[in-house]
């Protein structure tokens, strides 16, 4: 590489932590690459947790990159109106190699519209709202069409980035990476998808999830009809 990659993820408030902190890691462990979090203002943004985050570069200061990425979170719901979120991830995408998310992250590209014509994936709780945004919903882990790389929910923001960074560099290069960070999962338990977790877990999600999915629903919709 004759130039250092520019790797850039997106802070927000109410961001998923482990959908930034995951691909983070990755990114950070490629050779020579400079990774940016980004946010409006060089200031404190609380996370989903206990964990607050802090910007190293604005909106305004932020270099051309060749990887955009959005992370997921509850605070996508606020993204997908917020118009200076989506201006720049315009103008960023119209420069940038590789245009990407974790988790509901797409959502928040969807809204920009960056993703009509591809195909895409979200986490699986947010599935259905990829279409309103002109996408093709795919239901997979890692969701690769042309420049668009999307990751599904949370845990698969590891997955996502590994992939990339085998297109960005190559095969052995995030092999080396996935080694480093022993990323060899055997879960405790088979309930990580609605596919394979048990009837009254799956109940459980939705049963708890119901209120923010009815709010997550009414914004989603708001956002697409500004869309089209």
């Amino acid at each position: 590489m004759s130039e250092a990659l520019q790797i850039g993820l997106l802070v927000f408030p109410k961001v998923t932590q482990l959908d930034l902190t995951g691909p983070l890691q990755v990114f950070s462990s490629v050779p020579g690459a400079s990774v940016h979090l980004i946010w409006k203002r060089i200031e404190p943004v609380p996370s989903d947790s206990v964990m607050v985050l802090t910007p190293t570069t604005t909106f305004a200061d932020c270099p051309q990159l060749d990887v955009i990425c959005v992370p997921g979170g509850a605070g996508t719901d606020d993204m997908v109106g917020d118009e200076e979120m989506l201006a720049f991830l315009r103008n960023q995408a119209a420069g940038a190699k590789y245009v990407t998310s974790v988790c509901t992250g797409s959502l928040v590209l969807g809204a920009a519209g960056l993703l009509k014509g591809y195909r895409a994936t979200t986490h699986w709780s947010a599935i259905d709202f990829l279409a309103g945004f002109g996408a093709i919903p795919t239901r997979t882990r890692v969701c690769a069409d042309r420049n668009r790389f999307t990751g599904g929910g949370v845990t698969a923001g590891i997955d996502f980035a590994l992939t990339l960074v085998s297109e960005l560099v190559d095969r052995k290069t995030a092999e080396a990476i996935q080694l480093r960070l022993e990323y060899n999962p055997a879960p405790p338990f088979n309930a990580g998808s609605p596919d394979t977790a048990p009837a009254d877990v799956l109940a459980l999600m939705k049963e708890r999830g119901g209120a923010a999915q009815a709010r997550r629903s009414e914004k989603m919709g708001r956002a697409a009809a500004r869309l089209s």
